[in-house]
Protein backbone atom coordinates (compact mmCIF):
# COMPACT_ATOMS: atom_id res chain seq x y z
CA UNK A 1 0.00 0.00 0.00
CA UNK A 2 1.34 3.40 -0.97
CA UNK A 3 2.09 5.81 1.85
CA UNK A 4 2.51 9.53 1.28
CA UNK A 5 4.16 12.04 3.59
CA UNK A 6 3.88 15.76 2.87
CA UNK A 7 6.06 18.56 4.16
CA UNK A 8 6.84 22.20 3.47
CA UNK A 9 3.67 24.01 4.48
CA UNK A 10 3.68 27.11 6.65
CA UNK A 11 2.82 30.78 6.98
CA UNK A 12 3.94 33.22 4.29
CA UNK A 13 3.09 36.76 3.28
CA UNK A 14 1.25 37.49 0.06
CA UNK A 15 3.67 37.47 -2.85
CA UNK A 16 5.95 34.96 -1.15
CA UNK A 17 6.87 31.40 -2.05
CA UNK A 18 6.72 27.93 -0.55
CA UNK A 19 7.71 24.49 -1.80
CA UNK A 20 5.72 21.45 -0.79
CA UNK A 21 7.17 17.96 -0.93
CA UNK A 22 5.41 14.61 -1.00
CA UNK A 23 7.55 11.53 -0.39
CA UNK A 24 6.08 8.16 -1.30
CA UNK A 25 6.68 4.51 -0.63
CA UNK A 26 5.62 2.04 -3.27
CA UNK A 27 4.46 2.37 -6.85
CA UNK A 28 2.68 5.68 -7.32
CA UNK A 29 1.79 6.06 -11.05
CA UNK A 30 0.43 9.57 -11.68
CA UNK A 31 0.58 12.05 -8.81
CA UNK A 32 -1.47 15.10 -7.92
CA UNK A 33 -1.95 17.99 -5.52
CA UNK A 34 -5.31 19.09 -4.20
CA UNK A 35 -6.31 21.66 -1.61
CA UNK A 36 -9.21 22.34 0.70
CA UNK A 37 -10.00 25.70 2.25
CA UNK A 38 -12.26 26.02 5.31
CA UNK A 39 -15.90 25.58 4.36
CA UNK A 40 -15.06 24.61 0.79
CA UNK A 41 -14.78 21.37 -1.13
CA UNK A 42 -11.45 19.82 -2.00
CA UNK A 43 -10.24 21.18 -5.33
CA UNK A 44 -7.67 20.14 -7.90
CA UNK A 45 -4.39 22.05 -8.06
CA UNK A 46 -1.95 20.15 -10.29
CA UNK A 47 -1.13 16.70 -11.63
CA UNK A 48 1.86 15.02 -13.24
CA UNK A 49 2.10 11.75 -15.15
CA UNK A 50 4.27 8.85 -14.04
CA UNK A 51 6.99 9.81 -16.49
CA UNK A 52 6.66 13.53 -15.85
CA UNK A 53 5.81 14.38 -19.45
CA UNK A 54 2.17 15.37 -18.95
CA UNK A 55 1.21 18.12 -16.52
CA UNK A 56 -2.07 19.91 -15.86
CA UNK A 57 -2.82 22.88 -13.62
CA UNK A 58 -5.94 24.48 -12.29
CA UNK A 59 -6.51 27.85 -13.96
CA UNK A 60 -6.26 29.57 -10.57
CA UNK A 61 -2.62 28.50 -10.10
CA UNK A 62 -1.34 28.39 -13.67
CA UNK A 63 1.84 30.42 -14.18
CA UNK A 64 2.37 30.63 -10.40
CA UNK A 65 2.71 26.99 -9.30
CA UNK A 66 5.00 24.31 -10.72
CA UNK A 67 4.66 20.58 -10.13
CA UNK A 68 7.65 18.31 -10.61
CA UNK A 69 8.79 14.84 -9.61
CA UNK A 70 12.06 13.16 -8.75
CA UNK A 71 11.65 9.51 -9.66
CA UNK A 72 14.85 8.47 -7.91
CA UNK A 73 13.48 9.82 -4.63
CA UNK A 74 9.86 8.91 -5.42
CA UNK A 75 8.97 12.46 -4.43
CA UNK A 76 6.72 15.08 -5.98
CA UNK A 77 7.12 18.80 -5.40
CA UNK A 78 4.81 21.78 -5.69
CA UNK A 79 6.67 25.06 -6.04
CA UNK A 80 4.26 27.87 -5.20
CA UNK A 81 5.21 31.43 -6.15
CA UNK A 82 3.32 34.73 -5.98
CA UNK A 83 1.11 33.33 -3.25
CA UNK A 84 -2.22 34.99 -2.55
CA UNK A 85 -4.47 34.92 0.52
CA UNK A 86 -6.95 32.84 -1.48
CA UNK A 87 -4.31 30.10 -1.74
CA UNK A 88 -4.73 29.47 1.98
CA UNK A 89 -5.80 25.86 2.44
CA UNK A 90 -4.74 22.42 3.54
CA UNK A 91 -2.79 20.92 0.65
CA UNK A 92 -2.98 17.18 0.00
CA UNK A 93 -0.83 15.09 -2.26
CA UNK A 94 -2.33 12.10 -4.01
CA UNK A 95 -1.06 9.10 -5.94
CA UNK A 96 -2.23 6.06 -7.82
CA UNK A 97 -4.13 7.50 -10.76
CA UNK A 98 -3.59 5.50 -13.94
CA UNK A 99 -3.07 8.74 -15.84
CA UNK A 100 -2.76 12.40 -14.84
CA UNK A 101 -6.18 13.37 -13.56
CA UNK A 102 -7.99 16.42 -12.21
CA UNK A 103 -10.51 14.22 -10.35
CA UNK A 104 -9.88 13.24 -6.74
CA UNK A 105 -11.85 10.03 -7.35
CA UNK A 106 -9.09 8.70 -9.61
CA UNK A 107 -6.46 8.63 -6.86
CA UNK A 108 -6.09 5.71 -4.46
CA UNK A 109 -3.64 7.11 -1.93
CA UNK A 110 -3.61 10.39 -0.01
CA UNK A 111 -1.26 12.19 2.30
CA UNK A 112 -2.26 13.63 5.65
CA UNK A 113 -2.27 17.22 4.39
CA UNK A 114 -0.11 20.23 5.12
CA UNK A 115 -1.39 23.69 6.03
CA UNK A 116 -0.51 26.66 3.86
CA UNK A 117 -1.50 30.08 5.17
CA UNK A 118 -0.95 33.25 3.16
CA UNK A 119 -1.35 36.53 5.02
CA UNK A 120 -2.32 39.77 3.30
Amino acid sequence: QVQLVESGGGLVQAGGSLRLSCAASGRTLSRGWFRQAPGKEREFVATISSGGGIIYYADSVKDRFTISRDSAKNTVYLQMNSLRPEDTAVYYCAAGAVGPSTSADDYSAWGQGTQVTVSS
